[in-house]
């Protein structure tokens, strides 16, 4: 089959896209998932979409491909391109132009009177080959209904389809869309009602900006519909370390999204183990709808509790929880620092041991995600205790080999 830009299948190119990004690129060689024929036409698909950002390295191993991205240089995430090059077959596009021209200047129709126009008005001027049922039609009229492209008025027994019509001014909201298509989780639609504009607004950059996560988006609207229809779903997981494809039924709750490194992950109550649990979004290769679940109150009283104690998405081994505390000191003219503990406390609380002394401590499930947090506070820190030693060793250890790699004393606290 001769290469296409265009794709029907999205999970294949979301597989590839993240080993160009993430991973570097296997070079052809070495690349035994499928043909080296398909190597070569999704490289080039990607290529068509990302080119000016796809580098190569040579090395013994022979030529390897892959992404390089300078968040800061760009005004809108190129990965969302590849949410654009869905592929249409001959019919799909016949018949969109089609029912676009019956129903223009304002006109609805039903499905049969549509069916009985373009057997009459278009296809009579054709020789035989291109068949059409109600079926399909129909098909293809509640597509354009979910979508918002058709608006359907109902009469009894018959559907009458007309035109959406565009009752928003879209200008109005350009720099809105223009922000969300870059700052929300699912920003692939505001990237959509960009498309509509000439131009994008160019004053919106970020320093820290997590593309790569674009690429879950379907998975991620699939997950937030369900948890809004309070319904069960089948999840098709592949294991990131083994490679192992399962297939779990959960209960979807929340989605987290990490503010260190924009990984989203699903916090969902899972039937089989009777427990609360974390998957990534990344390893969800597919959402299947299942049944509105009764039990959804009991699932959120789980959440409810199991919050209390949760600082990142880690439970640590066994779900025991361990208690942290630190005291910090906060001189005169710095309430920045006080505010900021506040902020960001999580599942912790902060009181006043002191003048210039305040305490934070919280009981949580891994106390090792609170590290990189703890350590911003370096030189601040007047003391710092956890109920696992480990902790603290870790903290006192990393400290020690700053201290040995950049030389001098530093504060000491106990």
């Amino acid at each position: 089959m001769a290469y296409s830009e265009l794709i029907k299948n999205y999970q294949c190119i979301r597989n590839y896209v993240r080993h160009f990004y993430v991973y570097g690129f296997k070079n052809r060689e070495e690349y035994r998932d499928k043909s080296a024929r398909s190597y070569d036409d999704e490289r080039r698909r990607v290529e068509s979409w990302l080119g000016e950002y796809m580098f190569f390295r040579q090395s013994s191993r022979g030529k390897t491909v892959f992404l390089s991205v300078d968040s800061r240089s760009i005004l809108h995430n190129p990965l969302y391109k590849s949410f654009k090059a869905k592929s249409f077959t001959a019919k799909d596009i016949t018949l969109h132009f089609y029912i676009l021209d019956l129903l223009s200047r304002g006109k609805e129709m039903t499905n049969r009177e549509m069916m009985d126009h373009i057997s009459l008005d278009y296809l009579s001027h054709f020789d035989a080959g291109f068949s059409l049922d109600s079926s399909t039609l129909r098909k293809k009229l509640k597509e354009y209904e979910t979508l918002g492209l058709l608006e359907v008025r109902r009469q009894g027994r018959d559907a009458y389809y007309r035109l959406s019509e565009d009752k928003v001014r879209l200008s109005s909201w350009q720099d809105a869309a223009a922000f969300f298509s870059e700052a929300a989780p699912l920003g692939v639609i505001g990237s959509f009602l960009l498309d509509k504009f000439r131009s994008v607004p160019p004053y919106f950059g970020f320093k820290h900006h997590y593309i790569l996560h674009a690429l879950d988006s379907q998975i991620l609207c699939e997950l937030l519909t369900l948890i809004q229809e309070r319904k069960s779903a089948a999840l098709t997981v592949q294991s990131p370390r083994s490679g192992k494809v399962s297939r779990q039924m959960v209960f979807p709750l929340k989605i987290y999204i990490s503010s260190q490194s924009g990984r989203q992950y699903l916090l969902s109550y899972f039937y089989l183990a009777r427990h609360l649990t974390f998957h990534r979004l990344d390893g969800i290769q597919a959402v299947s709808p299942g049944v509105y679940d009764p039990d959804c109150g009991r699932y959120a009283g789980y959440y409810e509790k199991f919050r209390r104690h949760l600082w990142g998405v880690s439970t640590g081994p066994g779900r025991q929880t361990s208690r942290v505390e630190m005291t910090v000191r906060i001189g005169p003219g710095e309430d920045y620092i006080l505010r900021r503990l506040e902020r960001e406390r999580r599942c912790g609380t902060v009181e006043r041991t002191g003048e210039t002394t305040w305490r934070f401590q919280a009981e949580v499930y891994d106390p090792s995600e609170l590290l990189p947090w703890l350590r911003t506070f370096t030189g601040r820190i007047v003391s710092l205790t956890c109920s696992d030693q480990t902790v603290v060793d870790t903290f006192r250890a990393d400290l020690a080999q700053m201290r040995e790699m950049y030389g001098g004393g530093g504060h000491a606290f106990q």
